[in-house]
């Protein structure tokens, strides 16, 4: 598919540089097959849902993977900027590079805050490959506990580009770019939609009888990453690691059983579901990498409805959403939510998705809207 169909223009305006506050205070456009949007907050999600249906969150936490250092060579220091993505080893990260062109496998550099190369606040790592689109691996001086240690001694949020673009990490940042459930540490992106819960929020849906269940998938940097080919085929996902256990696979076979809705909690859940779950549509343990990349013409056998923020035009999550409730709808949901006030992106508003039945893809080159 032309990756000019998911184009779309945004007012900069749209964008939210903080969340809402109270969290559950947030806009949620609902998105129904057949019906007209309804403008709602994140707080009425309890009247929204049936008793018996099931919330599906990633409890993965976010680590302050966004590192500032130098590099020295030839008696000259210049700037490097590291966000890291995935661990491959317990000293080692693959991380996106800033500037990347210049620095060379063997190179040095010393990590720490505002780029300060001392040594009681420094993290040293040498660089060991080089990748395309300037990501490198590279192997730290500490492994293990000692090096999370570091990182979190002198890691910054890792604020999306399009925030981080205009204003820098600060310590509202720390509890705002976090969900309330995060447990098990390894992304360096928030699973966003998780950010509207509140305490609050979770004692009306248990009161309404909605079931909470929790999965991990550690979000990579590479979440961020434009779509820069022509054509949905020419496009590479980045890995991300992530789990399901037992005890959840077993509770939401229940709930589809018993003829609860399954609901994904942002497009991190829905990702990990789609490549965990069987032939036969059942869900099952399962641990590993997953690089699934879903376009319209996806046939969905997981979740029945989807929360998820507003995404970014021509990206990977527009397309994952317009393969649950179609082109057409998100082209429509997405230009109402602009006219609207809607606020986009990472802090900024959600919607509730409904899934469409399987369709096939759509041709032909897109049209901006917006």
């Amino acid at each position: 598919m032309r990756v000019d169909l998911f184009d779309f223009d945004l007012p900069e305006d749209r964008i939210a540089l903080r969340p809402a506050s109270p969290r559950d205070t947030a806009k949620l456009l609902v998105v129904e097959t057949g019906e007209p949007f309804s403008d709602r907050l994140v707080r009425d999600l309890p009247d929204l849902l049936r008793p018996g249906d099931a919330l599906v969150f990633n409890d993965t936490k976010v680590i302050p993977a966004r590192l500032f250092g130098r590099r020295a060579r030839d008696g000259q220091e210049a700037r490097i900027e590291a966000t890291l993505h995935m661990r491959v080893a317990l000293d080692r990260w693959k991380a996106f590079l800033r500037p990347a062109k210049r620095v060379k496998v063997g190179e040095r550099i010393r990590f720490g805050r505002d780029a300060e190369a001392c040594l009681a606040g420094a993290l040293d790592a040498t660089v060991v490959v080089k990748g395309e689109g300037g990501e490198a691996t590279l192997a730290f001086d500490l492994a293990g506990p000692a090096l999370d240690d570091a990182i979190r001694a002198v890691g910054h949020t890792p604020l999306p580009p399009y925030i981080a673009g205009k204003r820098g990490d600060d310590a509202h940042d720390l509890a705002d770019y976090q969900t309330i459930y995060a447990r098990a540490e390894g992304a360096v992106a928030a699973p966003t939609a998780g950010l509207h819960f509140t305490p609050d929020l979770f004692a009306a849906l248990d009161a309404r009888g909605v079931s909470r269940h929790f999965v991990t998938l550690h979000v990579g940097a590479g979440t961020f990453l434009p779509v820069k080919a022509d054509d949905t085929a020419e496009h590479r996902m980045h890995a991300e690691t992530g789990e399901i256990s037992a005890e959840t696979a077993a509770a939401l076979n229940a709930v589809r059983a018993g003829g609860g809705r399954i609901v994904a909690v942002g497009t991190t859940s829905l990702r990990l579901l789609e490549s965990s779950v069987g032939e036969d549509g059942r869900f099952r343990p399962w641990s590993g990498s997953t690089a699934i990349f879903i376009t319209p013409g996806h046939a969905f056998r997981t979740a029945d409805l989807l929360m998820t923020n507003f995404h970014l035009p021509r990206s990977t999550l527009f397309m994952l959403v317009s393969a649950f409730s179609g082109l057409e709808t998100m082209r429509a949901a997405y230009a109402h939510a602009i006219a609207s006030g809607y606020r986009f992106y990472s802090y900024g508003d959600a919607c509730l998705l409904e899934r469409i039945a399987f369709s096939p893809p759509p041709s032909g080159r897109g049209q901006g809207w917006g």
